[in-house]
C-alpha cells in the first residue's frame, strides 16, 4: 500500500470526513453515534472548535480521520481523548495504525501526558487489538455500556496510555 499521509483537516475535507463518519456509524457496532445521525451534527461531533481534526490520505484520497481533544477541562486537561475512523474500503491496510502513531506524537507535541479512550466497544476486536498493540491498556470495563445494533447490550472498555517517559517517572 502507498504511504499514508496525515495532516490537519481543512474545511474542504468536510465531505470526505462525512462520508467516512457515515459509513462507520451506519453499522451501529463501534461508535455511540446513532446510525441516523444527520450531517448537521458532524460539526459538534467531529469538527468542533475545542478539538483538532486530522485526515489520513493515500494517494491524495482521504481514507481516514481522527480527532483529539482534552478528555476533560481544567485539572483533567492534561489527558487527551481521541477517536479514529477509517473508511471501510481502507480498513485493514495500516491506516488506523498510522493515525494512532501520528496521534501519539501529536499529543506529546501538544503537551498531553496521556491518552484515554472512554468507550471502546468490547466486541470491536480489531480496535481492541490495535490499541493494545499501540501500548494502550484496558483500565476498566463498563458492563453493558454499549447498545450494539446486532448483539444487544455489550461491555465497553476504558483504555489508557501514558505518554510520559517511564524512565523519568521511575526516578522521581
Amino acid at each position: 500500500m502507498p504511504p499514508v499521509e496525515i495532516r490537519e483537516a481543512q474545511m474542504e475535507d468536510t465531505d470526505a470526513i462525512w462520508a467516512i463518519f457515515k459509513a462507520v456509524i451506519q453499522t451501529g457496532d463501534t461508535y455511540v453515534y446513532s446510525p441516523d445521525t444527520p450531517h448537521s451534527d458532524l460539526g459538534q461531533y467531529w469538527l468542533a472548535p475545542h478539538m483538532r481534526t486530522y485526515v489520513a490520505e493515500v494517494e491524495g484520497e482521504v481514507v481516514g480521520t481522527y480527532i483529539m481533544k482534552a478528555n476533560h477541562p481544567g485539572l483533567g486537561s492534561h489527558v487527551a481523548n481521541a477517536s479514529y475512523m477509517v473508511h471501510p474500503v481502507a480498513q485493514g491496510k495500516g491506516v488506523g495504525t498510522a493515525m494512532c502513531a501520528h496521534s501519539l506524537a501529536e499529543a506529546r507535541r501538544l503537551g498531553f501526558r496521556a491518552i484515554q479512550f472512554n468507550l471502546v466497544v468490547s466486541t470491536n476486536k480489531a480496535a481492541v487489538h490495535l490499541w493494545s498493540k499501540m501500548g494502550f491498556a484496558v483500565v476498566g470495563t463498563l458492563p453493558e455500556a454499549f447498545h450494539h445494533q446486532d448483539l444487544g447490550y455489550v461491555d465497553a472498555y476504558v483504555m489508557y496510555r501514558s505518554l510520559m517517559d517511564h524512565d523519568k517517572l521511575a526516578n522521581r
